[in-house]
């Protein structure tokens, strides 16, 4: 009997094994040079400040010739990730896991990437994690295509920040396409919101303490519709504007479009008789009061206010004060006197979209040249006012060339995300950013993807009026839906 040759057979599972191994690792970095500079990556996450439940920054290099990347990821404490692909992409738990670890320190990131069979090796950057946790669950916002007269598929949505997974709300196909407003909630609460529809089905859908009512879209003794909603945060009352909006097309300039009212006016809305509340101090013939907001203890009416211009020829002189009015929940009623924040005579710029923290502290808004449709103006950029002291300054570190609007804070106070067209000029984008007690912020974030570069380049819709959420939005998509299709309406009373 003959003994098989062992060893001639372990020598071709040996050399199968290496040839294996070392197509394996053929993408591994090996005769790397270094390059004295951060590596260009898409989106942007050099530098950033990120809280510890945010979802992975996966990210890929901006340059297309760039066929693969090796990134390994240092936290300052303990722990380390790996990625290499085309893309780095890491692991949902093993990114939760070192965040973990890091709170308050800093992930060191190296980057390796391979163009034409050549490694290069950049700069090492950090990322710094905030000791201030984001305790919102997510974020919701309006998904539409940028335009102008037309519009198509839209729609509402809930994302979790920890994870990258996305539910809609409601989208217009369920409600014959009709438009559907931005969604605003009460604070960081899910359970009170409201959103307008407009169209054939138009209406102002409120959602409060489990009753859910389709509002008459328009009130003839108003002049227009309930826009630009703001809750009180004793869940009663909101607050809204009345616009009669128009459009006109830029032909000389870096602009687009610019958007105004010929008239506008700010009003309270009491949700358990269905009555609007009038007062003259915010309803003035010649004025436009704009864009409400209440303080977060209810004391307080902010808004906006300008002088009405002739329309379209005088539009640029348009200009948008701070402004205040005191409110008594107990009797419904508005102060006898308005208190000018920011005077736009002084400034000789337009503020607009106050949003005041949930501490009290401090109220953000987006200064223009002129106007208050901030999205369509490249020169918008977010402002602080300090509430303790009167000082204002620009937030530069989250500030671009281009437009930034539509700004919300998380419930502590200490996160804030908003909308930029930075990414391209074209299509608005999702960014948190945090601040410190100066008032001071950090660069921001874009709002992770999977793949992002895949993602973003895809994708042909902007991101509207985004705001954080405590948890999910609980809600029943087809009854929502049968709420809104049927004619049945609510009427509202003036008072």
């Amino acid at each position: 009997m003959r003994r098989p040759k062992t060893s001639s057979f372990c020598s071709w599972l040996w050399a199968v094994a290496c040839w294996l191994l070392a197509i394996a690792c053929s993408h591994t970095p090996t005769d790397v040079t270094p390059i004295d500079a951060w590596p260009d990556i898409y989106p942007d996450y050099v530098e950033v400040t990120i809280p510890t439940n945010i979802a992975p920054l996966n990210f890929a290099m901006s340059n297309d010739s760039i066929s693969r990347v090796d990134v390994v990821v240092n936290g300052s404490v303990e722990g380390s990730l790996h990625a290499n692909g085309t893309e780095a992409d890491f692991d949902l738990n093993e990114w939760h896991q070192l965040l973990a670890a890091n709170k308050g320190g800093k992930l060191t990131v190296t980057v390796c990437a391979e163009r034409d069979g050549k490694w290069l090796r950049y700069r090492d950057f950090s990322i710094y994690i905030s000791p201030d946790p984001l305790n919102e669950w997510g974020i919701t916002y309006r998904r539409i295509a940028p335009g102008y007269e037309m519009y198509g598929q839209m729609g509402l949505y809930q994302r979790c920040l920890s994870d990258f997974s996305e539910t809609a709300l409601i989208e217009n196909d369920a409600i014959d396409g009709n438009c559907i407003n931005c969604h605003t909630a009460n604070g960081t609460n899910p359970d009170q919101y409201v959103f307008h529809v407009r169209g054939d089905h138009g209406a102002t859908v409120i959602h409060r303490t489990g009753t859910l009512e389709a509002l008459q879209a328009k009130n003839d003794s108003l002049g227009g519709s309930m826009v630009y909603p703001y809750w009180h945060p004793g869940g009663r009352f909101v607050a809204f504007s009345t616009n009669k909006t128009w459009q006109m097309f830029h032909t000389a300039n870096n602009k687009r479009i610019e958007v105004y009212d010929s008239s506008s006016d700010v009003f309270v809305y009491d949700t358990e008789n269905h009555t609007i509340l009038q007062d003259t101090l915010t309803m003035r013939k010649y004025w436009a009061e704009n864009t409400p907001a209440f303080s977060p203890d209810g004391r307080w009416l902010y808004f906006t206010a300008a002088r009405r211009q002739v329309y379209p020829t005088d539009y640029d002189k348009e200009l948008y004060s701070l402004c205040r009015v005191s409110f008594d929940e107990a009797t419904s009623r508005l102060g006898t006197q308005v208190d000018t924040l920011i005077n736009a005579a002084e400034t000789h710029k337009s503020a607009t979209w106050p949003r005041p923290s949930y501490d009290g502290r401090f109220l953000m808004f987006t200064q223009t040249d002129y106007g208050y449709f901030s999205i369509w103006h490249p020169e918008a950029d977010l402002w602080l006012l300090d509430l303790q002291t009167g000082a204002k300054h620009p937030l530069d570190a989250a500030n671009s060339q281009r437009a930034e609007s539509f700004h919300n804070w998380s419930h502590d106070s200490r996160w804030f995300l908003f909308t930029s067209r930075r990414d391209d000029g074209l299509y608005t984008r999702i960014y948190l950013s945090c601040i410190d007690e100066n008032g001071n912020a950090t660069k921001p974030v874009m709002l992770p993807q999977r793949s992002p570069k895949e993602y973003y380049r895809q994708s042909l819709f902007s991101y509207n009026t985004p705001d954080f959420t405590s948890v999910p939005v609980a809600t029943n998509k087809q009854r929502l839906q049968q709420t809104i299709l049927e004619p049945t309406r609510v009427k509202t009373v003036i008072k």
